[in-house]
């Protein structure tokens, strides 16, 4: 017999069927027990009667264990519906057969609870990934990834994966590197972005981008930041102009509310466009929160910042890359300036230099930020000189200044951080409850227990000692 999905009973009455899933709770009544079996679809309360062969059985079993369960579908007594099961709360399975596929041992805690100390939730995440809160946030999730994937394909987008194994190259934050074993001495870097690839992808004439692509950065965490690897929605675009660009994303975000979330209401429509400076007078920072009643979960204020200084001055102890110079790239070392600034291209004058850079915020989080790139060879280079980038430096990025000399198109792009931008959509205080294996606040992964130790052969196959004293 085929399993028959739980929120399917309803259409199955008087009809014989096999449910299978995990024992929600289990009540006993003399001659009775009653089992509410849920599968991700559905819950339902089963009964079996003491002259049932398997009686036994279900005296046995204990909370979340795995079984599967045949019998009859049948309208529930008068007055003993259910609503909270909604349509299935109007029927139960009587039970004949029970196969247990695993009994669970006693749980370090009730699947149902919320309030469990978070590492504990992290190490038996597969349990927690049981509660109907974070269920609900992993499909949802799914269905916005599902939403862009199919939004993207419809304007001729092509999906296209880079490289995790790839080079590193100082854009800012710390790399995660991966020692080479057939190139002793040498070390991949895990991705920050895929932003040299995508940009190279544009010279390769794919002109419309798209990757849901896992990014890994060696940083601290925060409640809306998950240490070690996040995923964004990757796009460049070829031969379009910064506001094309705006005006697909946005576009792509009302559309992806109303079909996914309708419930939820705009602030603003169109979204309202600042100055960075505008921004920053009105509201004191770059990702302002422009909802009019904050209180309300439903309302979300999207809006974009645009015309941000090219270059910020940093102080000495955050000079970029140890470079000692003056001027930092406030985005990143691509990002286009403006015409009308290049002329300000020089150590006394970048501060006024403003950019063709732009970030998406919502109810006071950046969800998304990028930029018109550099395709010139020549502004490239004079970039790299103005932010201290020393000869050996430059060569990390020959592969680009040779790409931009053989026909490059005009492009820019923007990547949306997935696990933000759903957290924000969802209401949620913490990134941690929309990923299904997030690091903790130490980046540690607590349900497999990495980083770890590796044996001595590991660390000598990719040639590499340890340096650390005996406490560490």
């Amino acid at each position: 017999m085929e399993r028959t999905l739980i929120r399917d009973l309803v259409e199955k009455v008087d009809q014989e069927v096999l449910i299978k899933g995990w024992v929600d709770t289990i009540r006993e009544h003399g001659s009775l027990i009653f089992i509410d079996l849920r599968d991700r679809f559905g819950k339902v309360q089963c009964v079996i009667h003491k002259s049932v062969s398997d009686f036994q059985k279900a005296k046995e079993l204990s909370v979340e264990s795995c079984i599967a369960l045949k019998g009859k579908v049948q309208k529930r007594p008068s007055g003993t519906d259910n609503s909270e099961l909604g349509e299935i709360g109007s029927v139960e399975l009587s039970i004949e057969e029970i196969e247990i596929y695993s009994r669970a041992n006693v749980l370090p805690f009730e699947v149902k609870r919320t309030d469990i100390n978070e590492d504990l939730r992290l190490k038996y995440r597969y349990l927690d990934l049981r509660g109907e809160k974070l269920k609900k946030n992993i499909i949802l999730r799914h269905k916005i990834i599902n939403f862009i994937r199919n939004y993207l394909d419809k304007k001729e987008f092509l999906e296209i994966q880079t490289p995790i194994l790839t080079k590193s190259s100082p854009e800012g934050a710390r790399d995660y590197l991966v020692p080479s074993r057939v190139n002793p001495g040498k070390f991949y870097a895990l991705p920050q972005s895929p932003q040299q690839y995508k940009q190279l992808l544009m010279v390769g004439g794919v002109e419309r981008y798209f990757q849901i692509a896992p990014c890994f950065r060696d940083e601290d965490a925060r409640a809306d930041r998950c240490p070690g690897e996040f995923y964004q929605l990757d796009m460049e675009m070829s031969f379009m102009s910064q506001k094309e660009i705006l005006d697909l994303t946005e576009d792509m975000m009302i559309k992806l509310v109303q079909e996914i979330l309708p419930e939820k209401k705009f602030t603003q429509i169109p979204f309202p466009r600042l100055n960075y400076e505008e921004a920053m007078e009105k509201y004191g920072t770059d990702k302002p929160d422009i909802r009019v009643n904050k209180e309300d979960p439903n309302e979300l204020g999207f809006c974009w910042v645009v015309n941000f200084p090219l270059f910020k001055e940093q102080k000495e102890e955050d000079y970029f890359h140890g470079s000692g110079e003056r001027w930092g790239p406030s985005h990143h070392m691509f990002t286009m300036p403006k015409e009308e600034d290049v002329k300000y291209l020089n150590v006394e004058e970048a501060g006024k230099a403003k950019s063709y850079q732009h970030d998406l915020a919502l109810n006071g989080f950046e969800v998304g930020g990028g930029s018109m790139r550099i395709y010139d060879a020549e502004l490239q280079d004079k970039i790299f000189d103005l932010i201290g980038f020393t000869d050996i430096q430059k060569k990390e990025f020959a592969h680009m200044l040779e790409a931009f000399k053989l026909g490059v198109p005009p492009h820019g792009g923007i990547a949306p951080g997935i696990d933000r931008l759903v957290m924000v959509l969802l209401g949620e205080k913490s990134i941690r409850e929309v990923i299904a294996f997030p690091k903790n606040r130490d980046a540690k992964d607590m349900t497999m227990g990495a980083p770890s130790e590796v044996e001595e052969k590991q660390l000598r196959e990719v040639h590499i000692k340890l340096d650390l004293s005996k406490k560490e």
